[in-house]
């Protein structure tokens, strides 16, 4: 194994336990993934000298050095046919782009390469790139910066689509996506980049890029979300629960492939489900979610089953951003609303 220098405390004590934010997360993650395999490298943006627009790759080129985190001209266009073409030349890039609001210039090398490179060859080239980028909104952010438009990607075939909602998660599954061999877009929600911390021993176990993972486990209604939203979620089943309504709540964190399994095993057991994210409601994960329900478990089902999304509108300025972010009040009054159907 290559040696390399300036190796911080999250190396030199791996097994230790860190309390870490998702992006210090984040950047254990790369660290890990740099440090097993040489030919892991990083590109965009101002990532490399200043770590960073939210410095997730802080420190990473003081480690590795200019070769294998490499800052970019301001052109995504350029960042996504460099990881393309590296990725078909047995680089595993890591491509970084600032904001999701950015990130449509280059759908022409997603759509028409990275997804379909695999199909193309017949099996003879893969495309293995994380195109990483931090979305949706609660940052107060300016236009173009608070996009949450995970839906179009996860409609294109061969490309992944995950979403992390903690730290620990945000670890195991970007180290997940870096050693895939499918292209993964990993978007990253910068509204708890730094608002709490957890525990976690940097191992290098990753987690798996297609399952679903249940939060909590209860009978009468299943919560079901992804990505910053989980911690609303959260804290409306801890309210459900204090009213005596059992309460499941389930974290997608793959959007593409969708892990149905878990979602519908669990609707089997509570008859009640509500879908819960801060992307625009037509269209969204939730519909897609929805129509997997009604096609394994509509029998089950003791009412419909509900949204709580955001509108269907552009993301506001930050005047009027908490407007449109679904709020725990609208999800406890969904559920409500549904559990009260059920009763008659």
């Amino acid at each position: 194994m290559t040696e390399y220098k300036n190796m911080d405390s999250h190396v030199d004590t791996a097994h230790q336990t860190h309390t870490v934010t998702m992006v210090d997360a984040l950047n254990l993650a790369m660290r890990r993934a740099m440090i097993e395999d040489d030919n892991v490298v990083m590109l965009g943006e101002d990532i490399a000298t200043n770590g960073g627009v939210f410095r997730v790759t802080e420190g990473l080129k003081d480690t590795f050095g200019v070769r294998r985190v490499m800052d970019t001209p301001l052109s995504e266009t350029l960042i996504a046919g460099m990881a393309v073409g590296l990725a078909t030349q047995g680089i595993r890039p890591v491509a970084e782009i600032q904001f999701m609001g950015f990130i449509y210039s280059i759908m022409e090398h997603v759509v028409s390469h990275a997804s379909r490179m695999r199909n193309r060859t017949r099996g003879r080239l893969t495309c293995p790139l994380v195109i990483r980028a931090p979305f949706g909104g609660g940052i107060h952010a300016p236009e173009h910066h608070s996009e949450s438009t995970e839906a179009m990607f996860a409609h294109i075939p061969g490309l992944r689509v995950v979403i992390p909602s903690s730290p620990g998660r945000a670890y195991g599954l970007l180290l997940g996506a870096i050693r895939s061999n499918d292209p993964v877009l990993f978007l990253e929600p910068k509204r708890i980049y730094r608002s709490f911390k957890q525990n976690l021993v940097d191992t290098g176990q990753a987690l798996p890029l297609d399952s679903c993972f249940v939060l909590k486990e209860g009978t009468d209604i299943t919560l079901v979300s992804f990505g910053a939203m989980i911690q609303e979620t959260l804290e409306v089943a801890k309210t459900l629960e204090a009213e005596g309504v059992s309460t499941e709540v389930i974290d997608v964190a793959s959007i593409k492939p969708l892990d149905s399994l878990t979602i519908v095993d669990s609707v089997k057991k509570t008859g009640h489900c509500i879908i819960i994210h801060e992307a625009a409601q037509s269209y969204g994960p939730a519909g897609e979610i929805i129509a997997r329900i009604q096609e394994e478990a509509f029998f089950y089902l003791r009412a419909p089953v509900g949204r709580v999304c955001g509108f269907d509108i552009p993301m506001p300025y930050f005047k009027n951003e908490n407007m449109y972010m679904p709020d725990q009040m609208q999800i406890l009054e969904c559920a409500h609303k549904t559990l009260k159907i059920s009763q008659g």
